[in-house]
C-alpha cells in the first residue's frame, strides 16, 4: 500500500478499532486512506468518522459505474470508442466485489488535511444502501442525486426525488450501458467534419481538372 500522510495513518487506526471486521479492505491514494467497508456498516462508518474522528464535513457521495463503457462503432468506421476507456472490468482503488460501488470524501474544518475517503459494494440486484442524512444533513442532495443517475436507493432518506431531469424520465444517465443518443447519431467522440484545404482532392476549386486559386 503506497505510504499514507502521519493524520490518514491516525485515521485508519481509529477506524479500525471501531469498525473491526466491517472493514473489507483499504488503501492509500495520494497520501489519503480509502476504506472500503461492508455495506451493512455503510451508515455506522459514517458516524464513526464525524463522532470520534471529527470529521464534520461531508464533501461528497457519488457513485461509480465499473463497467467499461461499450464500444460505438459506425458501420464502416470501425471502433469509435476512445482509447482510454479499459476494454475490461477494472476497479480502483481498495477494490469492489462488482459493478456497482458508492464512495463518500468526509473531512475536518478543524484538522488540516485529516480526512477518509470511504467506499462500499452494491450488488447489481440489490442497489440499496442506508442513508446518511440523519449523520451528514447535506447528504440529501447527493444521495438524490445518486439515486437519480444510478438507480442506487438510500433507505431512510426522508425524500429520494428527481434533482435535474424531469419526474417522468426513465433510466438511469451515468450508467455505463444508458443509451445516450448523441451517441446513438455520432459514436463517441465523434467524427469530425474537415473542410478539405486548398488544393487537396475534395476541394470544390480544383475538381475537373482545375487549378488552385
Amino acid at each position: 500500500m503506497p505510504a499514507l500522510r502521519e493524520q490518514a495513518a491516525d485515521a485508519l487506526a481509529q477506524l479500525q478499532a471501531e469498525l473491526g471486521d466491517a472493514i473489507v479492505e483499504h488503501a492509500g491514494a495520494f497520501g489519503d486512506v480509502v476504506v472500503r467497508v461492508r455495506r451493512d456498516a455503510w451508515r455506522r462508518s459514517a458516524r464513526v468518522c464525524k463522532e470520534r474522528l471529527g470529521c464534520d464535513y461531508l464533501s461528497f457521495i457519488g457513485g461509480v459505474d465499473w463497467m467499461p463503457t461499450p464500444a460505438v462503432a459506425e458501420e464502416g468506421s470501425g471502433d469509435t470508442s476512445t482509447p482510454a476507456q479499459p476494454k475490461e472490468q477494472t476497479y480502483g482503488t481498495a477494490g469492489s466485489e462488482g459493478r456497482y460501488q458508492l464512495l463518500a470524501l468526509v473531512e475536518s474544518t478543524r484538522r488540516k488535511s485529516w480526512r477518509v475517503i470511504l467506499k462500499t459494494d452494491l450488488p447489481d440486484d440489490d442497489l440499496h444502501a442506508e442513508s446518511w442524512v440523519a449523520v451528514y444533513p447535506g447528504a440529501d442532495w447527493h444521495e438524490r442525486e445518486a439515486w437519480e443517475m444510478y438507480g442506487f436507493v438510500f433507505d431512510g432518506h426522508p425524500s429520494l426525488r428527481h434533482l435535474y431531469l424531469p419526474s417522468e424520465f426513465e433510466g438511469h444517465p451515468l450508467r455505463k450501458d444508458y443509451p445516450l443518443l448523441a451517441r446513438e447519431v455520432k459514436p463517441w467522440p465523434g467524427l469530425v467534419d474537415v473542410e478539405p484545404m486548398p488544393g487537396e482532392p475534395g476541394d470544390d476549386d480544383t475538381e475537373d481538372g482545375g487549378e488552385a486559386t
